[in-house]
């Protein structure tokens, strides 16, 4: 399994990130991509992968919470990051209209240059959207033929949004948001529509803990370990076994970031 997700500069895994990562192998998580958000937290990411080269890859990006903060040069500094041999992808990048923590200009700007800094250095996508998805996709449809390889981080969209992000070719980004059956229920309706050859899974550590898991863990931190949570209850929803899941999300994975698992 491969957690193409993980916020693993977090401050709360400062405490014990070794270990976490010795859960995560334990539980056959084969490779983890560390998600940057801003110039600064790509630096930090890249860092952790520089500590462990064979088990860690990263995205570099400016997230759109952080659009506000963007140095007038911020696409200088990531193509500078991206140089580094563990990157793999631009992103998170991308627009949110849910929370709105940076202006929707600044969001629209920031988004659109790293899309074209994607397109320029031939690296995918990792992409973020919630309550943007039309001006979302209006930014991505030029550059779809143009830039490797999109998927869409997260998804917790509807059918409709479902359907036109995989007619475009994307990959879809499933987390534990689809074991909350609560406010996840649209996106469990769906999920059986995802092809297994566009489907990719991520915890998004250490948010959207897994409501699944028994016995319940003490702490409400997520982490890749608890990836398998998501794998049941895919296999719960479509029409595939575990097994058949872990296998081609893997190589999903190892395709769209570039990356082999078979000496970990």
């Amino acid at each position: 399994m491969i957690d193409i997700g993980v916020n693993l500069t977090n401050t709360r895994f400062d405490k014990d990130r070794s270990e976490m990562l010795i859960r995560a192998q334990r539980a056959n998580v084969s490779a983890i991509v560390v998600t940057g958000t801003s110039v600064e937290e790509s630096k930090q990411a890249i860092s952790l992968c520089q500590q462990y080269p064979e088990y860690l890859h990263s995205t570099v990006g400016i997230h759109p919470h952080d659009a506000d903060n963007a140095a007038i040069n911020f696409q200088e500094q990531l193509t500078v990051l991206a140089n580094n041999k563990c990157v793999k992808a631009i992103g998170e990048c991308g627009l949110d209209f849910n929370r709105n923590f940076s202006t929707v200009e600044n969001q629209k700007r920031v988004f659109l240059e790293q899309v074209k800094l994607a397109s320029e250095l031939q690296l995918p996508l990792f992409l973020h959207q919630r309550d943007a998805f039309e001006p979302w996709f209006e930014i991505l449809t030029p550059y779809f033929s143009k830039v490797p390889a999109m998927v869409s981080h997260c998804f917790t969209g509807n059918k409709k949004e479902l359907e036109q992000c995989l007619a475009a070719g994307m990959y879809i980004g499933i987390t534990g948001w689809l074991c909350d059956e609560r406010r996840g229920q649209e996106l469990r309706d769906i999920v059986s529509l995802i092809p297994l050859d566009r489907l990719m899974i991520e915890t998004d550590a250490p948010y959207l803990t897994p409501r699944n898991i028994r016995p319940k863990p003490k702490s409400s931190r997520n982490e890749p370990s608890y990836l398998p949570y998501i794998i049941k209850t895919l296999a719960e929803l479509m029409p595939f076994s575990e097994q058949d899941i872990i296998k081609q999300t893997t190589l999903n994975s190892e395709t769209f970031f570039s990356i082999s698992t078979s000496n970990v």
